[in-house]
C-alpha cells in the first residue's frame, strides 16, 4: 500500500511504557522492539478503494499481498514467543476481480512466520439490498456473495501461553466467544469519523479472550484507536501505530472521551 513512501522519524504520543500511540508506518520494523507484545488486533487495509487519509486503496493486488507480507513479518518480529495475532478482514475480494481475501492473508502470514490457530466468522447482520445478482435465476454466471468477515487468529511458536498471567473473561462470555461464529453489529463511519471503522465488541473480545490482564496489545493501523480503547479499558498495555496525523488526532480524542488517557507528547 506505501511501497514508495519515505519512512520518516516516527512521533510518539503517551507514555512508551504504558499506552502510547506511534505516528509512523507498519512496514518500519524499528518501531517496536523485537519480542515485546503479546497480543496484536487490527484491520488492515482491503485493497477495496476506501478514502483513506494517507493509503492508497487501489494498488494491484499482487502488490497489495507484498505490503501484506511486509507489515505481517513485522508483526511476527514485535510479538513475544506465544503472542497471539488477530486479524479482521474480509472473507472475499469482489472489488477489481474476485479474490480469497482471507486465505490469502493467512497464507501471507503463514509465510512470515505466524502460524494458524483458528478463523472466526464475523456476521455484522447487516445485508443490505442486493443489486447485482449476474445471472438472474440462471446457473450461467450466478454472482455469490458471503455477507461475513473474518477474524484470523495466528500465533508466534506455541500456542499454549508459558507465562501465566491475570484472566478477566467471565464463563458465560468465554462459552459464547470460544464459538468461532460471532454476531454483532459493524459501526458507523460517520459516527467515528473514520472510512472503515470496526465496532469495539470485536476487539474486546479478542482482548478478553486471547490475553492476560499484564500483556501488551498492539494496533498496527490504528485507524480511529478502537484496539487501543478496549485495551486501556480492560486493563492492558495498549500500543498503536498510524501513519495519518489526522486520525492520530481522531484517535487521541477518543481515547481521552472515552477512557480518561490524555495522550500527549
Amino acid at each position: 500500500m506505501r511501497a514508495q513512501v519515505l519512512i520518516q522519524k516516527p512521533l510518539v504520543y503517551g507514555d512508551s511504557l504504558e499506552n502510547r500511540l506511534i505516528k509512523g508506518d507498519a512496514l518500519d520494523e524499528s518501531l517496536i522492539p523485537s519480542d515485546t507484545v503479546d497480543l496484536i488486533i487490527t484491520s488492515p487495509p482491503y485493497n477495496v478503494g476506501m478514502a483513506y487519509d494517507e493509503s492508497d486503496d487501489t494498488i494491484a493486488y499482487e502488490e497489495y499481498m507484498k505490503f501484506s507480507y511486509k507489515w505481517l513479518q513485522n508483526c511476527f518480529e514485535w510479538a513475544k514467543s506465544g503472542g497471539r495475532l488477530c486479524v479482521n478482514v474480509s472473507l472475499d475480494k469482489n472489488r477489481q476481480g474476485k479474490a480469497p481475501l482471507s486465505a490469502d492473508i493467512t497464507r501471507a502470514a503463514m509465510d512470515s512466520g505466524w502460524k494458524y490457530h483458528a478463523t472466526i466468522i464475523w456476521n455484522e447482520g447487516n445485508i443490505s439490498k442486493r443489486t447485482a445478482w449476474g445471472s438472474w435465476k440462471s446457473a450461467s454466471a450466478p454472482h455469490v456473495i458471503a455477507p461475513v468477515e473474518t477474524i484470523i487468529i495466528l500465533y508466534k511458536d506455541n500456542w499454549r501461553r508459558g507465562n501465566q498471567g491475570t484472566s478477566t473473561i467471565s464463563g458465560d462470555d468465554f462459552k459464547e466467544w470460544a464459538n468461532g461464529l460471532w454476531t454483532f453489529p459493524g459501526e458507523s463511519r460517520k459516527r467515528i469519523g473514520h472510512e472503515a471503522p470496526f465496532p469495539r465488541e470485536l476487539p474486546k473480545r479478542c482482548i478478553q479472550l486471547f490475553s492476560f490482564m499484564e500483556d501488551t496489545v498492539l494496533d498496527p493501523f490504528n485507524g480511529s484507536g478502537t484496539t487501543m480503547i478496549e485495551a486501556i479499558l480492560n486493563r492492558r498495555r495498549a500500543t498503536g501505530i498510524e501513519l495519518s496525523e489526522a486520525y492520530c488526532k481522531l484517535a487521541r480524542k477518543r481515547i481521552l472521551n472515552e477512557c480518561g488517557v490524555d495522550l500527549n507528547r
